[in-house]
């Protein structure tokens, strides 16, 4: 799994997201958030521990389809999907085990 750095504009709907296949950690937020900057030492040492989870930044804000999709009010929230169905969310992870305790480890 390579860790995403930055969030990025929303680029799939979510219809593509309910179809991709495997494990992935959705992650919304913002660029300027301080509570998502504050949070990636956590969730970068996290994800680097689970090779087997890809990773997306989607930037969310205010009448964004996706975030507004899966009801995302806080940042950062982490949705973590298998094969395109929710298993597992942290909002505002405050430490790593908050983030360990919704990652599959197989």
């Amino acid at each position: 799994m390579v860790y995403v750095r930055t969030y990025e504009a929303e680029s799939l709907t979510r219809a593509q997201l309910d179809a991709l296949p495997g494990l992935w950690v959705v992650e919304f937020g913002a660029n300027w958030c301080g509570y998502c900057i504050a949070a990636q030492p956590d969730i970068e040492a996290e994800l680097a521990e689970v090779p087997h989870i890809s990773h997306m930044k989607v930037e969310d804000g205010p009448g964004r389809p996706l975030g507004r999709s899966f009801r995302v009010k806080l940042w950062p929230t982490l949705i973590v999907l298998k094969d395109g169905k929710e298993i597992g969310r942290v909002v505002r992870p405050a430490s790593r085990e908050a983030i360990r305790s919704v990652l599959p480890t197989t």
